[in-house]
C-alpha cells in the first residue's frame, strides 16, 4: 500500500508540473534513445553478418598476401609491400600437396580506379561501379553465395580458351535488361564484348554490397585483359571427414616450402577462416558501441543532473508538506521513500518514451534505409534499468535531504 501512494504521489506531483518534467527527462529520452537505435542496428547487423559470414562455408579457408582488414586503410607495412606475390598455381599445388583439401582455386580482382570506373552497358543501359573478379570453373563450388539462378557458370572450356563470356549479378541483369533474357546476350565491359552466360541468384548484400554487384569472367580472360594486376587470393574448401585445424596446420606447411620460407622466419601469407571475418566485424561494432556509450552516458548524465536539480526544488517547494508529514508520524525512510520514487517515476518515464522513440527510428531504418536493426528484449530491460538507476542515483541526495529536515523548521517555513 506504501508502494501504491508513493506511486500515485509521484504521479500527480508530475502532473502538476508537465512542462518542467517534460524538460528534466528530456537529457534521459536522448540517452536511453541513442543506445536503443545503435544497440538495435548493431545487433540486426551482427545476426546478418554472422549467418552472412557462415555462408562461405565453416569448411572454407581464404589465403591472402595482405592481412585481412589491413588493405584499404593506409600504407601497407614495407614486410607486406615486399613480400611475394601469390600465384595462380599455389591453388594446384595446395591440391595435390594436401589430402584433405577438397577444392582449391585462385581468383583475381579488379580495384575500380576512383577516375575510371568499370562499366557494363547494353544498349541504351549502363551499369557503373560493378566488381569485375576472374574465376576459375571450381569457384562458385568452393563459395555457395555465387550460385548461379539462371545459365550457367564459367566452363573449363570457357577457361582453356580464354573466351569472353560473363556471369553477371541480379540486379546488373535487372539493370540491362528490364524486360528481356540476358542469357546469350552480348554487353560490353569497359569496351570489349562479352556474351552473357549466366546471372546469379539475388544478394543485394548489406550497405548495398553482395553478389548483386559481380562481374565474373574466366581466370585466363582476366589474366589476358588486365595483366598489371598481380594480387591473386586463395580459396581451399576441407574434405568433410577430415580435421579442420590439422589440415589448415598442413596447408600453412605446404604454402611456407612452396614460397621457401626461413624455418625461423614469420609467415608471408595470411590463412583465414570465417571465424576471422567474424572477430573483424566485432571488433568494428565494439569500437561503435563503445562511442555510444560514451554518447549515451552524457545525455543520461545531463538528465540525471536534470532530475536531482526538479528533485531539490521539489523538496524546496513543498518543505511546509514535509514538516506536516513528520508532525503526524511519518518517518524519515516514508520522506525518502516517497521522493525516490517520485525521481525513479520521472526517469523511468524518460526510459520508456526513450524506448518507444528508439524502437521506431529501429523500424525506419530498417524499412527505408535496408539495414537490419532488431530491438532485442535485453536492450529494452536494459534502457529502463539505465533510467532507473539514474533516477535512483541522482535522487537520492534530494531524497535524503528531504528526509532529514526538521520537522518544527519546516512548519515555520513559507
Amino acid at each position: 500500500m506504501d508502494i501504491r501512494e508513493n506511486i500515485h504521489v509521484a504521479l500527480d506531483t508530475l502532473r502538476a508540473r508537465k512542462a518542467r518534467s517534460a524538460l528534466t527527462i528530456l537529457g534521459i529520452v536522448i540517452g536511453v534513445t541513442s543506445v536503443i537505435i545503435v544497440a538495435a542496428i548493431i545487433d540486426g547487423l551482427n545476426g546478418y553478418m554472422q549467418s552472412r559470414i557462415l555462408s562461405f562455408g565453416t569448411r572454407s579457408f581464404f589465403i591472402t598476401r595482405i592481412p585481412p582488414g589491413m588493405g584499404g586503410f593506409g600504407p601497407l607495412p614495407q614486410k607486406i609491400r615486399l613480400s611475394q606475390y601469390l600465384e595462380v598455381n599455389d591453388a594446384k599445388y595446395l591440391k595435390d600437396t594436401v589430402s584433405g583439401v577438397d577444392i582449391a582455386v585462385a581468383f583475381e580482382q579488379r580495384i575500380t580506379p576512383a577516375k575510371q570506373p568499370d562499366y557494363i552497358a547494353y544498349e541504351n543501359e549502363r551499369v557503373e561501379r560493378m566488381i569485375i573478379r576472374g574465376t576459375p570453373p571450381d569457384y562458385a563450388a568452393a563459395i555457395a553465395l555465387f550460385t548461379v539462378a539462371t545459365g550457367r557458370f564459367i566452363s573449363d572450356f570457357d577457361e582453356s580458351h580464354a573466351r569472353p563470356v560473363v556471369v553477371i549479378g541480379n540486379a546488373i541483369a535487372e539493370s540491362l535488361f528490364p524486360h528481356s533474357d540476358p542469357i546469350g546476350k552480348e554487353v560490353r565491359m569497359n569496351g570489349k564484348l562479352y556474351e552473357v552466360i549466366g546471372v546469379f541468384e539475388k544478394d543485394s548484400g548489406i550497405f548495398g554490397f553482395g553478389v548483386d554487384q559481380f562481374a565474373c569472367i574466366p581466370l585466363s580472360t582476366f589474366r589476358k585483359i588486365f595483366p598489371e594486376i598481380r594480387e591473386v587470393f586463395l580459396i581451399f574448401t576441407v574434405l568433410p571427414e577430415v580435421d579442420l585445424s590439422s589440415t589448415q596446420n598442413q596447408v600453412v606447411d605446404a604454402m611456407r616450402r612452396r614460397r621457401h620460407v626461413a624455418h625461423n622466419a614469420d609467415n608471408d601469407f595470411e590463412v583465414a577462416d570465417s571465424s576471422l571475418f567474424l572477430d573483424l566485424w566485432n571488433k568494428l561494432t565494439g569500437a561503435m558501441a563503445l562511442l555510444t556509450g560514451v554518447i549515451s552516458s552524457i545525455g543520461l548524465l545531463v538528465g540525471g543532473i536534470g532530475v536531482m536539480n526538479i528533485m531539490l526544488i521539489s523538496v524546496t517547494e513543498r518543505t511546509s508538506e514535509i514538516g506536516i508529514r513528520k508532525a503526524i508520524g511519518a518517518r524519515r525512510n516514508d520522506i525518502r521513500a516517497q521522493f525516490l520514487f517520485e525521481a525513479i517515476t520521472l526517469s523511468g518515464i524518460g526510459g520508456i518514451i526513450g524506448i518507444l522513440i528508439g524502437g521506431f527510428f529501429s523500424l525506419m531504418v530498417r524499412t527505408f534505409a535496408h539495414i537490419p536493426s532488431t530491438v532485442s528484449p535485453f536492450w529494452v530491460v536494459a534502457g529502463v534499468a539505465m533510467s532507473v538507476s539514474v533516477g535512483l542515483f541522482f535522487g537520492y541526495y534530494p531524497a535524503n535531504r528531504a528526509a532529514n529536515l526538521d520537522p518544527i523548521v519546516c512548519l515555520r517555513y513559507e
